[in-house]
């Protein structure tokens, strides 16, 4: 049996029920607070404590670069993505700032950026690739690359944790994103390519002819499930993520999942091991075209929608 599929940890039913009760007998009308009385019960079931705590936050942000990108894509260089790297190591960016006024645990991780990076405060690299490969000419990663970047996800999660906050970083992760969405979902390219960090229309059209493009050259591989459409058309980054997202699950640990990015990461998480669903929160809708779709294919509720497209884990921090 391959790790991430591998049992994840049992909800604990009879604390869910007590936090349920516990909020009908609360001074407020029945319902009131929203979202938030869900959120309370769900995590009562985590953590199997009537009132839970949110005391201890762990924040990782996964870096790599997309071969993708020569495909003229992005409205950025690749450099850019080892550039964010070094800012986050300077606490410059935002999540920095957001991990800091929660005392999270924050660090990152560089899964392979198309230029390897010095050693940096606060920085793991891991440097499997120097990025992946185009997947308009050739599947993004090999068989043995697709698992070890999962296995870098896994390796870099709590060990224990009251919640995880998983960010991404890297130029073009928004077309190799949207090709997942495609693949797993039967979404439309169409509805489901956005212009990501801001391109024109003339880029827009080429990068749904680019996810379409890939669609077709992988379509064999892709139609036997997450871990060869992640292989063919995924990223680093987003493989590392989604082996987070299983091992926290698998140790009992809630996720709160970011936009675009984090949520293909979620979905391919979600069809590798089923039961991480049951341990996954969606901090907010996008404004990333496609993603309003894809969350409501995915049969999930966003406890926020404030047009934020930041990526990097801020909306969920």
């Amino acid at each position: 049996m391959n790790w991430w599929t591998q049992p994840t940890q049992a909800i604990d039913l009879e604390s869910r029920e007590q936090a349920t009760l516990r909020q009908q007998q609360l001074t407020k009308p029945p319902g009131s607070l929203g979202e938030l009385e869900n959120v309370a019960i769900a995590f009562a079931g985590w953590q199997s404590q009537e009132i839970p705590q949110l005391n201890c936050v762990c924040v990782r942000i996964f870096a790599a670069d997309h071969g993708v990108v020569e495909e003229g894509v992005s409205a950025y260089p690749q450099v850019v993505t080892g550039e964010m790297v070094r800012n986050f190591a300077a606490g410059g960016a935002a999540i920095c700032v957001l991990s800091k006024i929660h005392n999270a645990e924050f660090s990152v991780v560089n899964v392979g950026t198309v230029m390897p990076l010095e050693d940096l405060p606060g920085v793991a690299n891991v440097q499997l690739t120097n990025g992946t490969a185009n997947f308009c000419k050739q599947p993004a990663m090999t068989g043995e690359t697709v698992i070890r970047a999962l296995d870098v996800g896994r390796n870099n999660s709590p060990q224990e944790s009251d919640l995880f906050i998983g960010g991404e970083m890297g130029i073009g992760n928004t077309t190799s994103a949207t090709a997942i969405f495609c693949a797993l979902l039967g979404a439309s390219v169409q509805e489901m390519t956005g212009r990501g960090t801001g391109i024109d229309d003339t880029g827009l059209k080429r990068k749904a002819e680019t996810v379409q493009a890939a669609l077709n050259l992988h379509r064999e591989h892709i139609a036997s499930g997450a871990l060869e459409t992640l292989r063919c058309v995924g990223g680093l980054e987003i493989a590392a993520l989604a082996g987070a997202y299983i091992t926290c699950a698998q140790r009992g640990i809630p996720s709160l999942v970011d936009g675009f990015i984090s949520t293909a990461a979620a979905l391919v998480a979600i069809r590798l091991n089923e039961g991480v669903r049951d341990w996954l929160l969606f901090a907010h809708c996008s404004d990333e075209q496609g993603h309003k779709q894809a969350l409501s294919m995915m049969n999930v509720t966003p406890l926020l929608s404030i047009r934020m497209r930041l990526g990097e884990g801020s909306v969920a921090a």
